[in-house]
């Protein structure tokens, strides 16, 4: 155990220390600017050497502020301008613009990480899957909770035996929305914008990708209850959205999410001879904690915080372009979540239950 405490935030991935990828960053809002442009400058294998907004006015100032060698708009950057000056695209505008960029990357022979959910519909996303398969691009799907250590060594324990045989998962993600971001028009209540709703796409995807990573399982099946009763949330369909999933060897899942509720994340595992719990398990501090006959234990890390699980993340995903590597969480990974949310949307719409393929 001592070896294994101590060795608790070590990069089990990481296959190389040389090189640099240069990126070039889409879509200039908070996320972008305050998390993935400094978990890229604090990387190991990355740089950020281009900034992409809605005009080149906009990116330019965005550049000088953050210290970026270039800022083109996005106009320009599907004309192929700076093209010569970056390897890699994160693309981090709004779900449904996610293609348009990762259709141009790959027309540019450029590597893509790309937010989750990867598009707005299924279809979208089929399409962004040929494009870089077409263009024969590498594309990453940033989920960020699969270079966290504390679900790393989750996975570790459960392909060792830790749980026995699965039995159940319970995930949540929920956060008031409106406080964080006080306007009703926002796009993630758009679903021009955001796709098949909010909550679930936005926030119980967490539950459902992590459960999908730590057990290599399925889903084959899901029913689902889902309301909205806010006023703000009168165009999307899931303000509160609870689904019960039928997974592969008959693990079950219930999973809950709201983006109009209290901050709360929790994912707990339950197995015929212990459970994994991880909670807070999706806001960026991550506590473990392990359940096994009379024993307990909790690991928490306070210093991972978001923008260090994107630092990892991006070294992660710059690992694997110096080298060829496999990326996990490629576009056929995040297809699958597509395919699921739409599913759990189908159902809620419905009442019934619903088979995936």
């Amino acid at each position: 155990m001592q070896d294994w405490i101590s060795s608790y935030d070590e990069r089990d991935w990481q296959t190389t220390t040389d090189g640099t990828v240069r990126y070039a960053l889409l879509g200039l809002g908070w996320w972008t600017l305050d998390v993935a442009l400094p978990a890229i400058e604090n990387s190991d294998l990355g740089e950020v050497s281009v900034l992409v907004s809605s005009s080149t006015e906009k990116a330019e100032s965005a550049a000088a502020e953050n210290d970026v060698a270039r800022g083109i708009s996005y106009d320009e950057f599907h004309d192929g301008a700076a093209s010569e000056e970056y390897d890699a695209v994160y693309v981090g505008t709004p779900n449904a613009f996610h293609l348009e960029y990762v259709e141009t990357a790959a027309d540019l022979d450029k590597a893509v990480i790309c937010e989750k959910p990867m598009e707005s519909t299924v279809e979208r996303a089929e399409q962004m899957v040929e494009a870089a398969e077409g263009g024969d691009i590498p594309l990453m799907i940033a989920y960020r909770m699969h270079t966290d250590p504390a679900v790393r060594r989750a996975r570790e324990l459960i392909e060792d035996g830790f749980l026995g045989e699965p039995v159940s998962v319970y995930g949540h993600n929920s956060q008031p929305l409106l406080e964080m971001i006080p306007d009703p028009d926002q796009w993630r209540l758009d679903p021009d914008i955001s796709g098949y709703g909010t909550s679930v796409m936005d926030l119980g995807l967490y539950s459902l990708n992590t459960a999908r990573y730590l057990l290599r399982k399925e889903p084959v099946a899901v029913a689902n209850e889902m309301r909205s009763l806010h006023e703000a949330f009168g165009d999307v369909p899931d303000e509160r959205s609870g689904s019960l999933l039928a997974f592969e060897d008959d693990v079950t899942m219930v999973t809950t999410a709201s983006q109009n509720a209290h901050s709360d994340s929790h994912l707990k595992l339950t197995g015929t001879e212990g459970q994994i719990e991880i909670h807070p398990a999706f806001h960026g501090e991550v506590k473990l904690r392990l359940r096994r006959d009379d024993l307990t234990v909790t690991v928490e890390h306070e210093s991972f915080d978001a923008q260090r699980e994107m630092r990892e993340e991006f070294d992660y995903f710059a690992d694997r372009l110096l080298t060829d590597g496999e990326i996990y969480p490629d576009g056929r990974h995040g297809l699958q979540d597509m395919r699921i949310v739409r599913a759990i949307h189908e159902a809620g719409e419905s009442g019934e239950r619903v088979t995936l393929e």
